[in-house]
C-alpha cells in the first residue's frame, strides 16, 4: 500500500492515553461480563468511535490516531478474556494467587501472543488478503473511514454508558429496585421463571443476535422447567452433592444438581469444539509453517506501511517470556520446584506458539468473537495435566500450576487473534504495523493490572454469595477448566451428573444446536439468560424492519456497548465499596404506591426501547 500523502499523525500522546483509558474501562467491563455470563464482546469498534469523538472535542484527530487508540484499547479486552477463563478456578480451590501473579501471568501471555504473531503478519494479513477476510478488522476500518466526517453514533455510547451505570447503582447500591423478577409455575414442582434486571445482559443479547440468544435460553429453560421439576418430583432423601433432603430443597437449592449437569455439558461441548475445529486448526498451522518455510514472512522493508518491530525484539521477547516462566520462582500459582516449573514453561512454549499461529489464522475466517480460545486452553490443560500425572505430580500445587499454564496460553491465543484484526484494520487505513505492535505492548502493560484488580475486587465482594462459581459470578469457563484438571488429577466429582450433562450437550449438537451456547445456557440460571434472549429478540425485530440490510456502525450496537461498559464499571465500583464497607441488603421500597417489581419491569421495557431508538437513528 502506498504511503499516505501528506504524512498523518499516528503515534501521539493523546492516542496512547485515550487507548489506555478506554482499554481500562472496556477491559474491566469485559472481565465483569465474562465472569457473570461466560461471554465477552469485541470492543474495537466502540473504542474507535469514542476515540474519534474525543479527538474531535480536542480539535481534530487523524484516522491513524483513532486506529492506534483502538489498537491499544482492544488489547485490554482480549487480555481479560484469557484471564477470566482460567484464573477464577484458583479461587474456587481456595488457592487464590497473589495480585502480582495474576497480572504478570496475563502480561507474559499477552507478550507471547504479540511477539509470536509478528512474523506471521505479512503471510496472514498481506499475502492472504483474498483468502482471509478478517471481518471485524475490515468492519472497524470501514467505520473509521466513515467517521472522518464526524463521530457518527458516538453519542449513543455515552447515553448507554450513563443508563447502564445508573440502573446498576439504583439496584445494587441503593436497593431502589429488585435485582430480579421471579414467578413460580404452579403446575410444575419447583419450576420458576426469572428475569434479572440487568441492562448489560439485554445489550449482550442484542449484540449476539436472536439465534445465539435463543439457543442459550433454551438450555436454561430445559434446566429450570424440565430438569429441576423432575428432580423435585422423583428425588427423595439426601442425594449427593446435595446436603439435605431433595423434597426440602427450594428451586434455587436444587440448582446444585443442574450446575454439575451444566459443567458436564460445557466440558463435552468444549471437547466437541476441539474435535470439530481440529482440522481447521491443523490446516491453519500447516499453512503458516509452509508460508514461513517459503519466505512468506518476508524481510524487513523500509516502507512505513510494511514495517514490523525489529526481529531481535521478537525473538528476544519470546525467549524472555519462556525463560521468566522457567526460572523465576513463585510466578506460577501454587509454587513449584525447578523441575515441574521447567516442564510447565515448556508447555507454555509448545502450546502457546502453536495456538498463536492457529488463532491468528482462524480469526481471519470467523472473527475474534467466535475464536475458540477456551477450547485451545482445554487442550493445553489436558496435555499438561496428563504429563504431570505420568510423572506423579498430582498434589494441589500441581493442579494450580497446570491451570496457570492454561492461563498464559489462553491469553496468548486471545491476544494473537486480537492483534491480527487490528493489523488488518491498520493495513486498510494505511497505518504503521510496528507502531500498532508497540501500542499493543503498551496496552497490555497497563491492562494486565486493571484486569487483575477487577478479578480480585469481584472475588472479595461476592464471597458471601458463593464467590466465583456461585450464582452471582458463575465463571463458566473457569468452572470447566477446574473440572478438567480435577478429573485428570484426582476425580472426586459426581461423574453421573457430569456424564448426563455431557449427553445432553451431545444430543443438542446432534439436533443442530451450537453445543457450547446450549451448554452455557444449561449451566447458567434462567434469570441471567432471559434478558439476553429479550435483547436478541429485539435485534431480530430491528433487522426485520431493516429487511436484513447491514448498517455501518450500527448505533444500536454502539448503545449496547455503552450499556455493557456502564454497568461493568458501576458494578466494579459498587463491588469495591461493598468490599470496604460490607454489604447491607435492603428490600426494594414501594414508590408512589407502585411496587418495585412493576417499576423494574417498566425499566426493562425502557432500556429495550432505548436500544431500539438508537438502532432506528441510522
Amino acid at each position: 500500500m502506498s504511503e499516505p500523502a501528506p504524512r498523518l499523525a499516528e503515534f501521539t500522546l493523546k492516542a496512547v492515553v485515550a487507548g489506555v483509558v478506554f482499554g481500562a474501562l472496556f477491559g474491566a467491563a469485559n472481565a465483569y461480563l465474562g465472569l457473570r455470563v461466560g461471554l465477552t464482546v469485541s470492543t474495537s469498534i466502540p473504542i474507535a468511535v469514542l476515540s474519534v469523538a474525543i479527538f474531535r472535542l480536542m480539535g481534530r484527530g487523524t484516522i491513524l490516531e483513532a486506529n492506534l487508540s483502538q489498537t491499544i484499547g482492544s488489547a485490554a479486552s482480549s487480555l481479560a478474556s484469557g484471564t477470566i477463563f482460567t484464573i477464577p478456578a484458583l479461587f474456587m480451590w481456595g488457592a487464590a494467587p497473589a495480585y502480582h501473579q495474576v497480572a504478570l501471568l496475563a502480561l507474559l501471555g499477552a507478550y507471547l501472543g504479540i511477539f509470536a504473531m509478528v512474523p506471521l503478519r505479512r503471510l496472514l494479513i498481506v499475502q492472504a488478503d483474498k483468502e482471509l477476510p478478517y471481518p471485524e478488522g475490515r468492519a472497524c476500518a470501514e467505520l473509521l473511514r466513515a467517521t472522518q466526517g464526524g463521530a457518527s453514533g458516538s453519542r449513543w455510547i455515552f447515553i448507554g454508558f450513563g443508563v447502564g451505570a445508573a440502573v446498576y447503582i439504583l439496584i445494587h447500591a441503593v436497593s431502589l429496585l429488585p435485582k430480579s423478577l421471579e414467578g413460580e409455575l404452579g403446575f410444575l414442582p419447583k419450576a420458576v421463571l426469572a428475569l434479572e434486571i440487568a441492562p448489560a445482559l439485554l445489550a449482550v443479547g442484542y449484540i449476539l443476535g436472536f439465534k445465539s440468544a435463543s439457543v442459550m435460553v433454551s438450555g436454561s429453560l430445559l434446566a429450570a422447567v424440565v430438569l429441576i421439576p423432575l428432580i423435585a418430583q422423583f428425588g427423595h432423601g439426601v442425594v449427593a452433592p446435595g446436603t439435605k433432603a431433595v423434597e426440602l430443597m427450594s428451586a434455587g437449592e436444587l440448582r446444585v444438581y443442574t450446575r454439575y449437569l451444566g459443567a458436564g455439558a460445557v466440558a463435552a461441548a468444549g471437547i466437541l469444539t476441539v474435535i470439530r475445529t481440529a482440522p481447521t486448526m491443523w490446516a491453519s498451522l500447516a499453512a503458516v509453517v509452509r508460508g514461513l518455510r517459503t519466505g512468506g514472512a518476508g524481510a524487513a522493508t523500509a516502507e512505513r506501511t510494511d514495517r514490523d518491530v525489529p526481529g531481535g525484539l521478537v525473538v528476544g521477547g519470546v525467549v524472555a517470556v519462556v525463560a521468566v516462566l522457567a526460572l523465576v520462582p513463585g510466578l506460577f500459582a501454587g509454587g513449584m520446584s525447578p523441575g515441574p516449573r521447567l516442564v510447565a514453561a515448556l508447555g507454555v512454549a509448545l502450546f502457546g506458539m502453536a495456538f498463536v499461529a492457529v488463532s491468528s489464522r482462524i480469526v481471519g475466517l470467523i472473527g475474534v468473537s467466535s475464536n475458540p480460545t477456551s477450547a485451545m486452553a482445554l487442550v493445553t490443560l489436558l496435555g499438561t495435566s496428563s504429563v504431570f500425572l505420568l510423572v506423579g505430580w498430582n498434589d494441589p500445587s500441581a493442579r494450580a500450576a497446570v491451570l496457570t499454564v492454561g492461563t498464559v496460553v489462553c491469553v496468548a491465543a486471545s491476544k494473537a487473534g486480537d492483534i491480527s484484526q487490528d493489523l488488518k484494520t491498520g493495513q486498510l487505513v494505511g497505518a504503521t504495523p510496528s507502531l500498532q505492535q508497540y501500542g499493543q505492548l503498551i496496552g497490555a502493560a497497563f491492562a494486565c493490572w486493571v484486569v487483575a484488580a477487577t478479578v480480585f475486587v469481584l472475588h472479595e465482594s461476592f464471597k458471601q454469595e458463593g464467590g466465583f462459581g456461585g450464582p452471582s459470578m458463575p465463571a463458566p469457563q473457569a468452572t470447566l477448566m477446574r473440572t478438567v484438571i480435577e478429573g485428570v488429577l484426582s476425580g472426586t466429582l459426581p461423574w453421573g451428573l457430569i456424564s448426563t450433562g455431557a449427553a445432553l450437550a451431545l444430543t443438542g449438537a446432534l439436533a443442530g444446536l451450537p453445543a457450547l451456547s446450549f451448554a452455557i445456557g444449561l449451566y447458567l440460571p434462567l434469570g441471567t439468560l432471559t434478558p439476553i434472549f429479550l435483547g436478541g429478540l429485539l435485534r431480530r425485530f430491528v433487522e426485520a424492519r431493516r429487511k436484513g440490510a447491514p448498517v455501518q456502525g450500527d448505533p444500536g450496537v454502539l448503545c449496547a456497548s455503552g450499556l455493557i461498559a456502564g454497568e461493568g464499571i458501576a458494578g466494579i465500583a459498587v463491588a469495591a465499596q461493598a468490599w470496604y464497607q460490607g454489604r447491607k441488603p435492603q428490600a426494594p421500597p414501594v414508590i408512589g404506591g407502585v411496587p418495585g417489581e412493576v417499576l423494574a419491569a417498566l425499566l426493562v421495557l425502557a432500556v429495550l426501547l432505548l436500544v431500539r431508538r438508537a438502532a432506528r437513528s441510522t
